[in-house]
């Protein structure tokens, strides 16, 4: 990270711990929550990722419980925090950004239980914690997956009736994966949305006032590697989880595959909203390596961009785990080509059939051919 990114960097995280006082004040969340789940608290599960085991299918739960925050000061804050201007909107921009601002400011619904009916089976997938989360880990029999809806990638979609809410159900989507394979590890800023991360102002008008774009023919590529290759997905993303609902919405809505998702934890109330603005090189190897480690058998393919420091990233993961490792795909966008002193020095021992810089998604359609 050059120095102007580093004190831009340093900015925003003083300008977060300066607001949060005022944010906590502001939006305090109130006493725990207990008892049934209310009509306007809402469920939402995220696609979980489930192992084979000889019992069944070891599945990793996660998701969160939350009320929507509909006060206007919610949007005042978030231009606050991230050094918005609403001057010059378009209606369109304007309703954008109320609705992906909204999602950093909702009432997290802390300590119930997530107990959910699926045929005659219950399970209980977590209890919410502070920040309306929960996580659990269990091992469903294969047999519990037969009334399951089987849909395109292997995945099984629930539908689960959550317990204490007058009978409403919920779907899930259980990403099944077998031992061996091949699973694509791919960033999403800049490497399948189009972000410009590199550029503040252009960055925070793609991430809360435009609608998400879609980096040409990247879509195309990931669907013929699911339908050649037998590909699953992983879009890991240093954007923090409020954003998933628009990103999950982009990922279909441009045809990509479906995919597990891994994004920053965020709470305006705690510290981790300093933990925002922390570089990537923190963030991604800690929840990418528990999918390699989790998974030893497969192959992955890692694809991010040159904004930041994915190449770097990537190329210590190849080093760390070279039997897994099947290929590292950097889309250019800071100009520099493979010879550059950068992915020399960052590539350095590694094959150098086993990593390629594209500017194009054509360049990498035949990647994960042997």
């Amino acid at each position: 990270m050059n120095p102007v990114q580093q004190l831009r960097r340093w900015r925003l995280s003083l300008r977060c711990s300066v607001l949060l006082s005022v944010a906590c004040l502001v939006l305090n969340g109130g006493p725990a929550s207990r008892g049934a789940i209310k009509s306007d608290e809402t469920v939402l599960i995220y696609p979980a990722l489930a192992r084979a085991v000889p019992e069944g299918w070891e599945v990793d739960w996660q998701g969160i419980m939350y009320e929507v925050e509909s006060r206007p000061v919610t949007s005042l804050v978030t231009r606050k925090l991230f050094a918005l201007s609403s001057e010059e909107l378009s209606a369109e921009e304007r309703g954008i950004f109320t609705e992906r601002s909204r999602l950093f400011f909702v009432d997290s619904e802390r300590r119930k239980r997530i107990q959910v009916m699926f045929g005659t089976n219950s399970w209980l997938l977590g209890r919410s914690g502070a920040n309306g989360r929960f996580t659990s880990r269990q091992i469903l029999p294969t047999n519990v997956l037969a009334g399951s809806q089987l849909i395109r990638g292997g995945v099984a979609r629930l539908p689960m009736v959550l317990e204490g809410s007058g009978g409403r159900v919920i779907a899930a989507d259980v990403h099944l994966l077998g031992d061996v394979g091949i699973s694509v590890i791919s960033d999403i800023d800049d490497t399948i949305k189009v972000s410009d991360v590199l550029n503040r102002d252009e960055l925070l008008k793609n991430t809360f006032y435009r609608p998400f774009a879609a980096v040409p023919r990247m879509a195309g590529v990931y669907r013929e590697w699911a339908d050649a290759s037998g590909a699953t997905f992983h879009y890991v993303s240093a954007s923090p989880w409020q954003l998933y609902l628009p990103l999950a919405d982009f990922v279909r809505s441009n045809g990509f595959p479906a995919g597990t998702f891994h994004m920053k934890e965020f709470r305006v109330k705690d510290r981790t909203a300093i933990e925002l603005f922390a570089s990537p090189a923190r963030y991604k190897p800690r929840v990418i390596e528990p999918i390699l480690k989790r998974f030893p058998r497969r192959e992955f393919v890692l694809v991010g961009d040159s904004g930041e420091k994915d190449p770097e990233i990537y190329a210590a993961l190849a080093i760390s785990y070279p039997k897994q490792i099947r290929k590292v795909l950097i889309r250019d966008v800071t100009g520099e080509n493979e010879s550059s002193p950068r992915y020399l020095e960052a590539f350095r021992g590694i094959p150098r059939e086993l990593w390629q810089i594209f500017r194009d998604a054509g360049e990498i359609t035949g990647a994960l051919r042997p």
